[in-house]
């Protein structure tokens, strides 16, 4: 039986309005732990997406 992982990357509005994306991809225990740091930071539109390998979001706008 394979094992599949899955992986979560993150797109995001600074606090001064700049759009971001993830750089890195996280896993399930990372990304929540990503999503905390962006919400204690002041960040609006957090978007968590689920991504392959390989895969990173784009900025949105």
């Amino acid at each position: 039986m394979a094992i599949t992982m899955q992986s979560y990357s993150f797109t995001w509005t600074d606090p001064d309005g700049t759009p971001r994306a993830s750089a890195i991809a996280y896993d399930r225990v990372s990304a929540d732990r990503r999503r905390a740091e962006l919400e204690t930071a002041g960040a609006t539109d957090i978007d968590e997406v689920a991504v392959g390998p390989g895969e990173l979001p784009g900025v949105k706008g």
